[in-house]
């Protein structure tokens, strides 16, 4: 590989760990070329992806990070990132569960480094538009109660005059 090819990989690396809200680092020796197509396309659905990393070129991009985040880019690794916290961490999580060649190692989050019980413990959080409904949810319902409120007063009165109305004519 050519020196600029190189450099070009470490920066876009270097890319991936500053602006992915976690980095999911993993072990995939004895995956098949078509269950990696099925975690890339998993992730993808959730905003996420999926690369194959070189240890150097990832510890490169690492310079002056932890020893722990150095130490996670040993063996055959890839890493699992996406713009969220939550997203990578759950899909990669519920895939190692279905095949046992996948490996969690740990994970970056931001200069934090996460061990596979943090990465777990991260899938187990709800996704941001989980967060948005449930916020969503919690703000129309006040609204929902005073529109009910409001409106009830005029519903009584109308059922009052109604049962006049029908005494009336009986």
């Amino acid at each position: 590989m050519e020196r600029a090819k190189k450099a070009e990989s470490i920066e876009t690396l270097k890319g991936v760990f500053e602006n992915a809200g976690t980095v999911v680092v993993t072990h995939y020796t004895g995956i098949t070329v078509a269950q990696m197509e099925d975690l890339r396309g998993r992730l993808r659905k959730e905003g996420a992806n999926f690369k194959v990393v070189k240890n150097r070129f990832a510890q490169k991009a690492l310079n002056g990070s932890s020893d722990e985040a150095l130490a996670l880019f040993k063996g055959p690794v890839g890493i699992a990132y996406g713009p969220d916290a939550v997203s990578a961490a759950k899909v990669s999580t519920a895939y190692a569960k279905d095949n046992e060649k996948f490996i969690i190692i740990g994970g970056l989050m931001g200069k934090q480094v996460l061990d596979a019980e943090g990465i777990n413990a991260l899938a187990k959080l709800p996704s941001l538009d989980e967060l948005r409904g449930r916020l969503l949810g919690m703000l129309n319902t006040p609204a929902t109660r005073i529109a009910g409120i409001l409106q009830a007063p005029g519903g009584q009165l109308a059922r009052v005059l109604n049962a006049y109305a029908t005494k009336d004519a009986a």
